[in-house]
């Protein structure tokens, strides 16, 4: 019997979660466009043009989380856009509560711990880089 690799079979998991739930995100952008985000980033004195920083952070990142290519800095680019995410759109909630005792950022939050954890962990053997 073949000894199972839990470890690189839970990192495939990790990655194939965070990287298709963002990767929806992302093709929100793609057909919607990224106009909202401009408008928030001017109404806090960045550039507009950062808002398409969103398509490496939620396009091209999930893809090479998902596949295992240069993974930790696809995973980084997660993170990063999800900073931007939390302090832009859901600054007010960081210290919020849900009615049944949640924290209001719950899905912000395991997107951002996520993609740091794979930071560190790296993609795997079940990866392209295999490592």
């Amino acid at each position: 019997m073949q000894h199972v690799d839990g470890d690189a079979i839970g990192k495939l998991i990790l990655r194939i979660t965070l990287g298709g739930l963002i990767l929806l995100h992302g093709l929100s952008k793609i057909t919607g466009g990224v106009g909202g985000i401009q408008g928030m980033l001017e109404g806090v004195g960045l550039p507009a043009a950062l808002a398409w920083g969103v398509y490496l952070g939620e396009v091209l990142a999930p893809i090479l989380v998902i596949v295992g290519w240069y993974a930790r800095i696809g995973a980084g680019l997660i993170f990063i856009n999800m900073v931007f995410a939390v302090g832009l759109a859901h600054a007010g909630d960081i210290l919020a509560f849900t009615p049944q005792g949640g924290w209001a950022l719950e899905l912000q939050g395991m997107f951002l711990f996520t993609a740091l954890a794979l930071v560190f962990l790296g993609p795997g053997r079940f990866s392209i880089n295999q490592r």
